[in-house]
């Protein structure tokens, strides 16, 4: 795909879902080899690499072994490219994509209705199973060996798979309006949140002042390619390993897809109020104020984001900032000193990896992950 013709792709790849999984989750369903959505979800959470298959239902066990083959272009030097990425990195872009990458799928209006419209997946009992198997796929991404041992391709085909089931869920509702919203997860959703979360995030990284060297950039576009293909993008609507390309292509579309929506301000209020539970004693504001300077003004508006006096026109804060210099303890080392040269969203960034990681802790082992997975028929409560 390239800016010439992503126009026209993505019109067409707005009307495809994946047909694959689409066929087998149906099936499953209507045949009660599996009882039900909430019941396939609990399969699909057990699945691991390796695992013996004969005790799936045997469309199933098929599906996944298809599903497990590698992209057709993907090489070693892929896989090194994308480990240099996380290997200087993964902390500070595993948090950036459970916050700005999630916010700028918020900013698809298609997408907020989407994850507002799938009850208690993410609705108004509660965020926490939806931002804690995100926040788990972004972790997951940047572990050792994770695109060797088969661990992350097993994790993005459980998404896969989860989408397909929100799409026969709207299916069967009757209330989806396919003439204005295309197919349910469609593949230029999975393809435009793949862009969010790929260049999207490259650019909130250079927004906060993180040098990323264009290798790293090449290796974290390599990941999101891999990604995209296990979940069930076909080859020609794949994203390229290259950062430019992407970025040109991104950047032709986006004001095009993200606009201001009254769930796309829902969506972000509840995790931006979910997460603030888990940071530091009086980090909030500077928190915010790092996601508004990531996403620049223009798009922290559409999400609804609040301002604050953090937030200094869009540009790092002023040196020796005396609230800034406080901040749980004193991120930069107490109020007086002098912070010339220093960009104090590095700090800020850094304590709020932290707390991100413990969002995800915490959501492995406590009832956050135990929550309904999704009612039966479609209701957010609205």
């Amino acid at each position: 795909m390239t800016t010439a013709d992503a126009v026209a792709e993505m019109e067409a790849a707005s009307k495809v879902g994946d047909p694959t999984a689409d066929t087998l989750v149906s099936d499953l369903i209507d045949n009660r080899e599996i009882d039900g959505v909430n019941a396939l979800f609990r399969t699909i959470g057990t699945l691991k690499p390796g695992q013996d298959l004969s005790t799936l239902p045997p469309r199933l066990a098929e599906f996944l072994q298809e599903a497990a083959a590698p992209p057709p272009d993907w090489s070693e030097a892929d896989v090194k490219a994308a480990e240099s990425f996380f290997a200087h990195h993964h902390g500070e872009v595993s948090m950036l994509l459970g916050t700005v990458g999630l916010i700028g799928t918020y900013l698809s209006p298609t997408g907020a209705f989407t994850l507002r419209s799938t009850g208690r997946l993410g609705g108004v009992e509660g965020p926490g199973r939806r931002l804690s198997q995100s926040s788990r796929l972004f972790i997951d991404m940047g572990n050792k060996n994770a695109m060797r041992d088969g661990s992350l391709a097993a994790n993005v085909t459980k998404v896969r798979l989860v989408h397909a089931s929100v799409r026969q869920l709207h299916k069967k509702s009757g209330e989806w309006d396919y003439a204005k919203w295309g197919e349910p997860v469609s593949q230029k959703y999975t393809t435009g949140a793949a862009c969010v979360f790929s260049t999207q995030i490259l650019q909130a990284m250079k927004n906060l002042g993180i040098d990323v060297s264009k290798d790293d950039a090449h290796g974290f576009m390599c990941a999101w390619h891999y990604v995209n293909h296990y979940l069930g993008t076909p080859e020609k609507w794949l994203l390229p390993k290259s950062a430019d390309e992407v970025e040109a292509v991104w950047n032709a579309q986006r004001d095009k897809e993200w606009k201001k929506t009254d769930d796309g301000v829902y969506m972000t209020k509840q995790a931006v109020d979910f997460y603030k539970k888990f940071l530091p004693p009086g980090m909030h504001d500077a928190y915010i104020a790092m996601v508004r300077v990531a996403l620049t003004d223009k798009y922290a508006d559409m999400a609804g984001l609040p301002k604050n006096l953090l937030d200094e026109t869009g540009k790092p804060l002023a040196a020796g900032h005396k609230v800034v210099s406080g901040i749980g303890g004193g991120l930069l080392g107490g109020g007086a000193k002098k912070t010339v040269g220093v960009n104090p969203y590095k700090e800020v960034l850094g304590a709020a990896s932290k707390a991100y990681n413990e969002v995800e802790k915490y959501a492995l082992t406590h009832d956050q992950d135990d929550q309904p997975q999704m009612h039966q028929e479609l209701d957010d409560n609205r």
